[in-house]
């Protein structure tokens, strides 16, 4: 038995068209920096491992979003190393049917986590900082989840995967609260901005590889 299992923690509750799609919302303070950076880079890691994003919707906003604002120019000379596509964005300010649509909300920071929480739709079952998640994700047995072997298929392994994430917070705590968190770049040079466009990239490895079942490279 998994200390998921163990655990007794309820299972987040997860919204959306049973059987279609499965929500990502990735968080940040402008929209224009790291959470589009995240959301593109979320939304290329699937379709090269998988040939599509199936069943996943991907999508960004920010508690202080810049509303129809561009992406800040570096980051999209982040993603365009990293061979994603920055066309085509725009940011969104965060609102209520964001969270209430979102099945899984992964933020830059542990501030940004509680901000989403606070707006209520019982979203503490299923908001977590990026890194917080990927620290979860490591600790349950792949074995367990549904294969994706359908669009569907997909979906409920992303749902069961959110489910054992929250079943084992409380259970695997960060070393310090600022692992769990991504600096904002927003105003350094470039390269700044292209190690925080690496530590996103590493913590969305082992969390797009649970999703899709399909290591780096394995495609």
């Amino acid at each position: 038995m998994t200390a998921a299992a163990e655990s007794g923690i309820p299972a987040p509750a997860v919204s959306g068209t049973p059987g279609q799609v499965f929500r990502i919302l990735h968080v940040s303070t402008g929209n224009v920096c790291r959470s589009p950076i995240t959301e593109r880079l979320t939304r290329q890691a699937v379709a090269d491992r998988l040939g599509s994003t199936g069943g996943l919707v991907v999508e960004s906003a920010g508690t202080w979003g810049h509303e129809g604002a561009p992406m800040e120019e570096h980051a999209a000379r982040v993603l365009t190393e990293y061979g994603a596509d920055p066309e085509g964005f725009l940011g969104r300010e965060l609102l209520d049917e964001h969270v209430i649509q979102a099945d899984l909300v992964l933020t830059a920071t542990r501030d940004h986590r509680a901000q989403v929480i606070s707006m209520g739709h019982s979203a503490g079952l299923r908001t977590f900082t990026l890194k917080e998640f990927t620290r979860l994700v490591r600790a349950i047995d792949m074995a367990t989840l549904p294969a994706p072997t359908s669009a569907d298929g997909l979906v409920e392994r992303a749902r069961a995967l959110a489910r054992a994430a929250a079943a084992l917070r409380g259970w695997l705590l960060a070393p310090s609260p600022e692992a769990d968190e991504v600096q904002d770049p927003y105003g350094a040079p470039f390269p700044y901005f292209r190690s925080v466009g690496e530590e996103i990239n590493a913590a969305l490895d082992p969390v797009v590889t649970a999703l899709t079942g399909v290591p780096a490279g394995r495609r």
